[in-house]
């Protein structure tokens, strides 16, 4: 379990936006890798909040010694998906039936990005 890098982007006591990180793993070697989720409410959409997210994000697992970032990201969610590459993830993969989502298999676009301070 990661204790770091986790956003709340609030207005009038409202949450538009979060951004946060998961531990992909308990080994030890896999200890500087992280999985990455940004959700932006409907209403913030398109307004450069899910950027401001990421960035942070970003700067915030730098600090923290994250040396990987990933993404698993539905595949029809092309707006995730162009923030993430605006962002130095790259695609490495399509992971088929990965997860189950109302009953329903899903595929996902696997993305990642290294943190080249630490590698």
């Amino acid at each position: 379990m990661l204790n770091c890098c986790r956003l709340v982007a609030v207005q009038r006591e409202q949450v538009l936006g979060w951004a946060g990180l998961s531990a992909v793993s308990n080994r030890e070697v896999y200890l500087g890798v992280a999985e990455v989720s940004v959700y932006v409410a409907n209403q913030a959409q398109g307004k450069g909040l899910g950027q401001a997210l990421i960035n942070a994000l970003i700067n915030e697992s730098e600090k923290s010694g994250i040396w990987m970032l990933q993404a698993s990201i539905f595949p029809e969610n092309t707006s995730s998906i162009a923030l993430h590459a605006r962002n130095g993830f790259r695609q490495v993969g399509n992971r088929e039936k990965l997860g189950k989502l109302n009953g329903v298999w899903r595929n996902v676009v696997l993305m990642e990005k290294s943190c080249n301070s630490y590698l």
